[in-house]
């Protein structure tokens, strides 16, 4: 399937979103879509689907001008798009999950159970998944999530796959197998939207790049004949000169400690410290005990023995309100269901944590509230309109600031961030990375958990890496290479 889209407008009250973009798609290829968030890169291709509908310019497929009126028509029309927001069905089976909507049924209504199994084994096999197709789906970690979201978009036999996002929550296994799936797909004719921001992948498995900013297309080619820098340039619209900023960590004393920590099942004999002014990573495969152990930290989930010591003084939490009391912040790998209230404004889910602090005779004094939230916006570079706006409404990475906003509003002695840049664009970043840099230089504590290697090495002081529930090493900032980190992860020496 070939699609070109010409001078595609879009505007969302007075709001222009996309104002005159051009984009081409091939049989067959994997071309690449990238920009800052907020650039118009979802909308476009939710315009594509039929979500939304352009304002001005042209769509055609195959050469004959066409567009969808919603989704569902889409997705009959051969265009399936996987959403960096994953719509599972939590208290659905996954067998469910993957044919809601197309079940397969007999002549009498009734399910045609066993044929399904069959069609989605088959799937799975060819995505080297293995999850039961009984489990609840919400029972399932963001990165099985994913791999569901996939295998339902490729049963539809679609000949061009959106993907947004993709490998945000994938291990470097199911991402090798993900880019074995994508090039299997181009073989056969399928072409492939891959809007990501990890560059090292864009690199890797795609054929051409558009590059958009600010509604605008600014340039389209062949990975062949660009590069990192370029890129980088052409988002943002200015030079990036160091991916990380330098870090010069003074550490003080020790904020927290965690001595063996263990929930069966999960994780076992876990024991690190942090200090004032570091920053300690922690690295490790999906399904480690890495989120665990910082739940467990935060008061969500209990343990079965362990101790927890802040500024050396044994302390016990068994609720998160308990823990943000003692100066712990946490930042949520996934900020959608449990780091925001999407239904709320920019403006109460910042100030949330930090109520009582505005209504200290029970009253909220707005006006304290206002000025705390537009300079937390300020400082975070936030991209609204107003601190009214509804969080559902933002970027991805906007969603991400707001939560950090909320977080670092309470100032807390230690934070949790767990995969902060999940969806991030570069730009926005290097941003958190200055930040990041600016609160551990006034002597915040901050535990960083993330599956990019690059990030882990460029911002952490101290690196743990998690194997099977265990710390299995723990490398410096000199010591410390990707291939050591992958060494200890896959449980090594």
């Amino acid at each position: 399937m070939q699609i070109e889209m010409k001078n595609i407008h879009k505007r969302f009250g007075a709001n222009n979103v996309l104002t005159g973009v051009d984009f081409e798609l091939l049989p067959g290829e994997v071309h690449a879509l990238m920009g800052e968030n907020g650039a118009g890169k979802s909308t476009l291709m939710n315009i594509l689907t039929g979500l939304h509908q352009h304002d001005e310019g042209v769509i055609k497929i195959n050469g004959e001008e066409r567009s969808f009126s919603s989704p569902k028509q889409a997705e009959e029309g051969g265009i399936a798009f996987i959403h960096q927001e994953l719509n599972i069905w939590p208290d659905m089976t996954v067998l469910e999950n993957l044919f809601i909507g197309r079940e397969r049924r007999n002549a009498f209504g009734l399910l045609k159970t066993k044929e399904m199994k069959e069609l989605a084994r088959e799937q799975f096999e060819k995505l080297s998944v293995l999850i039961p197709l009984e489990k609840e789906a919400g029972l399932c970690s963001v990165g099985q999530q994913q791999m569901i979201e996939i295998a339902k978009a490729l049963m539809t036999n679609a000949e061009v796959i959106i993907m947004d996002e993709p490998t945000a929550a994938l291990t470097e296994r199911e991402i090798s197998t993900l880019f074995e799936v994508i090039r299997s797909l181009s073989k056969q004719g399928v072409s492939i939207v891959y809007i990501s921001h990890r560059m090292e992948e864009i690199f890797t498995i795609c054929d051409r790049i558009t590059v958009m900013r600010d509604g605008k297309t600014v340039d389209t080619k062949r990975i062949k004949e660009t590069n990192f820098n370029e890129v980088v340039r052409k988002m943002v619209g200015r030079e990036l000169e160091d991916r990380f900023p330098a870090r010069n960590p003074s550490p003080g004393e020790t904020v927290l400690e965690v001595r063996d920590f263990t929930r069966k099942g999960a994780f076992e004999n876990i024991s690190f410290s942090v200090k004032e002014g570091e920053i300690v990573g922690i690295s490790g495969l999906m399904g480690a005990g890495r989120t665990e152990v910082m739940r467990a930290i935060f008061g969500l989930d209990s343990i079965d023995r362990g101790e927890l010591y802040i500024h050396d003084q044994k302390t016990v939490i068994h609720t998160p309100n308990e823990a943000v009391r003692k100066g712990i912040g946490f930042i949520t790998e996934d900020r959608k269901d449990e780091g925001l209230i999407l239904d709320f404004s920019i403006r109460e889910n910042i100030a949330l944590p930090s109520v009582k602090s505005f209504a200290p005779k029970g009253l909220i004094d707005e006006k304290n509230e206002q000025q705390f939230v537009d300079m937390l916006i300020k400082r975070l570079t936030i991209k609204t309109e107003s601190a009214e706006t509804s969080a559902k409404n933002l970027s991805g990475g906007n969603q991400q600031k707001v939560v950090l906003a909320k977080w670092i509003g309470i100032g807390p002695k230690v934070l949790i961030l767990d995969e902060p840049t999940r969806g991030v664009d570069v730009g926005a970043k290097r941003e958190i990375y200055s930040l990041m840099n600016e609160l551990t230089d006034r002597g915040m504590a901050i535990i960083m958990v993330s599956s990019e290697l690059p990030e882990v090495l460029g911002m952490s002081d101290r690196i743990l890496v998690f194997h099977e529930g265990k710390i299995s090493g723990e490398l410096t900032k000199e010591e410390a290479t990707q291939e050591k980190i992958m060494t200890f992860a896959a449980g090594g020496q």
